[in-house]
């Protein structure tokens, strides 16, 4: 492990790490963008958010296996060089094809760094106040988070007729930005000991699920994601459908959620300082629970507003909570355990796809009641948290 006094150091290349991990969030409006482009039904749509989390359920449990072998930080460094080559994809073309190969690289490298980027800044932080340093690595993330909708906006409303890109100058601003980390990771020392002998098998990672925090903190990691994408997509399409508003103006919603999810990943790392993982846990998912009463019967701008804000800062801090909790439970198998988390964001596939349906059937409330099923799910994980 790092001595005290390189910590800090080697814990600024992570944190960008952390920034490049938030690249994945930027399907949220780039989905609709492309939605609006080809004409996509909604369900269609959809499948680009859902296409990118697809990975993580092929590909966190093998990455997990992969650390042993090679290690944390040569794991992440791959990481950041799938997800360098998913963004300069569509800088050579426009079309749903493209659209489809460029976010499967981009949720293959983020599998391959949100499994092992923990597991690295655990093994520079220690187990010490674990939950509040992953929960600082969020709030880094959610910075490229809110972003991206910016970034969206300002190149679909400001010509740039040498770039040509319109709202894709958000891959060109991120892609250099995914060179940068790869290389300030790259000449960062970092001490880690692999260790030699039996590696566990895939069989053997999924057996861990037999433990029960293990299962449930899988779960809650599943809602907390389905949730968050669900969110990430949905709140533009509900301000159009209930207020009229146009794309470009609805984005605003995708930046309002990750703002407050910032907010909250932010005062998050402070808050679990100071008190229980289980009463900051239970204060988010009933913010969380307000929000999707409000996304249900509000029709007022301020109202959807006030929901959007809510359930960003309430789910802000329920990965970190849930991922400490399963880490610290097996320590002997950190790298399997974190595998196995990680595939847990495959909720990020499985809820964006029914909520499309519902959606098409029901309209946008459809797609609010889905949310709210995996919100009632974290109310009962909260029984799990009395001993943090």
């Amino acid at each position: 492990m790092a001595n005290n006094q390189n910590k800090s150091i080697y814990l600024i290349p992570v944190m960008l790490c952390f920034f490049c991990m938030g690249f994945v969030d930027l399907v949220g409006i780039a989905s609709n963008y492309v939605k609006e482009d080809l004409a996509l039904s909604d369900s269609v749509a959809n499948t680009l958010p859902s296409l990118v989390f697809f990975w993580f359920l092929i590909f966190s449990v093998p990455t997990g296996m992969l650390m042993n072998k090679i290690g944390r930080k040569k794991t992440v460094l791959l990481s950041l060089i799938v997800t360098v080559v998913s963004l300069f994809i569509p800088l050579l073309g426009y079309s749903f094809g493209i659209m489809l190969v460029a976010f499967s690289l981009l949720g293959i490298g983020n599998a391959l760094m949100q499994t092992s980027i923990n597991p690295l800044a655990m093994l520079i932080i220690g187990d010490k106040n674990l939950a509040s340093t992953l929960t600082f690595g969020q709030f880094v993330k959610a910075i490229a988070s809110f972003l991206a909708p910016y970034l969206a906006m300002w190149g679909a409303t400001q010509a740039i007729p040498s770039m040509g890109y319109d709202w894709r100058v958000l891959f060109v601003i991120y892609f250099v930005v995914g060179v940068l980390a790869t290389g300030l990771l790259w000449v960062t020392p970092i001490h880690e000991e692999i260790t030699e002998g039996k590696t566990s098998s895939f069989m053997d990672c999924l057996r861990l699920l037999a433990k029960p925090i293990v299962l449930l903190s899988f779960l809650g990691i599943m809602c907390h994601v389905g949730i968050d994408v669900g969110t990430n997509t949905t709140a533009p399409k509900i301000l159009m459908e209930k207020l009229g508003m146009t794309l470009n103006d609805a984005a605003f919603a995708t930046s309002l959620y990750f703002i407050f999810r910032t907010i909250g990943a932010l005062t998050g790392s402070f808050f679990l300082r100071i008190m229980s993982n289980r009463v900051f846990f239970i204060i988010s998912v009933c913010m969380m629970a307000i929000s999707m009463l409000l996304l249900f019967v509000g029709v007022e701008k301020w109202e959807l507003y006030t929901a959007i804000a809510l359930v960003g800062y309430g789910n802000s801090n329920i990965f970190s909570i849930c991922f400490a909790k399963a880490l610290t439970s097996m320590p002997e198998k950190q790298n399997e355990v974190s595998g196995l988390m990680i595939m847990g964001l495959f909720g990020g596939t499985v809820f964006p796809l029914i909520m499309g349906v519902m959606s098409d059937a029901f309209g946008q409330a459809g797609a609010v009641l889905i949310m709210a099923i995996g919100v009632i799910y974290l109310f009962t994980y909260i029984k799990q948290l009395k001993q943090a």
